[in-house]
């Protein structure tokens, strides 16, 4: 059996999300994932297909892409946020922003498939300060230069339920009557995970969509003090933020890279939070203008 859609990253966060929406609107999905345990929660959708098969290794993903309708799509979400350093970006962003996308480009082009959806990062610049804004403007290149029918997403911080950002920060307020924050005055357009989906569905429908580049953003801009202060009341907890200077954050993040534990924020990270990230001055606001969707509002996480 062929599928209308290879879903490549479709085990995480975002992924789920656009399986649910796509089950709705009649696609039948292929989701690759190298642990079977990670699909668990997608195992009741019926127009679903889950295979354990690892997209880094030879020819998987041209194997993938032979189970794939002749004019169907391939979606690829996968990303990282943290890696080793090195120039211009470490090996983990190279083999997952840039070779990946490369790999998925060159076995599309192999079995004659056009259609690519592309999920890339607000900021994302070859010349960024950061390794994953420079690895992910990378990745955009080759798609662009990819000869085919190709959309590009770039969403600023995804919230949802279950989204790695907001609930890191919750739980930290669970365990902590002071929370000391690095870059605090960081700027962030969070968007929901709802409509970042609904626009990656939409796209599929719209040839109009083809050869675009489309930034995601919510209603409203948010401070890194604010998104945590929103999280501690998430949590339910009234917490003490304590902003630190520019210096005491690198050192920070640097305890975390080196510490034990998860990297809760790197320097990278850091340098990326440099640029604000939001919709730049005179951009499209693509759900509202290209897609007319009404936006989430961050608040709805509370409810």
């Amino acid at each position: 059996m062929k599928h209308d859609i290879l879903l490549i990253g479709g085990s995480g966060f975002v992924g789920k999300a656009i399986s649910q929406k796509l089950q709705s609107k009649g696609y039948s999905v292929l989701i690759p994932s190298r642990r079977y345990s990670a699909m668990r929660d997608l195992r009741l959708l019926p127009s679903v297909t889950l295979v354990e098969a690892d997209v880094n290794q030879p020819r998987v993903i041209e194997r993938l892409c032979g189970d794939v309708k002749p004019h169907g799509a391939v979606i690829n979400l996968v990303g990282i946020l943290q890696d080793q350093v090195a120039k211009p970006y470490g090996p983990g962003f190279k083999r997952a922003h840039v070779d990946l996308p490369q790999a998925i480009i060159e076995a599309m082009k192999a079995k004659q498939l056009k259609r690519y959806l592309h999920m890339s990062a607000l900021g994302a610049d070859s010349n960024g300060p950061s390794m994953y804004q420079r690895s992910k403007g990378d990745g955009e290149n080759r798609v662009r230069a990819s000869g085919l029918d190709w959309t590009i997403f770039r969403p600023s911080v995804i919230f949802g339920e279950h989204d790695q950002f907001i609930n890191t920060f919750a739980n930290l307020a669970k365990l902590f009557p002071v929370i000391p924050l690095a870059y605090s005055h960081a700027k962030f357009q969070p968007v929901s995970v709802n409509d970042v989906a609904s626009a990656f569905v939409m796209a599929l429908a719209h040839p109009s969509t083809i050869h675009q580049t489309y930034d995601l953003v919510g209603p409203e801009v948010f401070t890194m003090k604010q998104l945590v202060e929103f999280a501690a009341r998430k949590a339910g907890k009234d917490r003490l933020i304590i902003s630190l200077p520019n210096w005491a954050g690198y050192l920070q993040a640097l305890a975390f890279e080196f510490g034990p534990g998860p990297t809760l924020m790197s320097r990278d990270n850091i340098a990326s939070m440099s640029i604000p990230n939001i919709l730049p001055a005179g951009g499209k606001d693509a759900l509202v203008d290209e897609f007319r969707i009404t936006k989430q509002r961050i608040e709805s996480l509370l409810t």
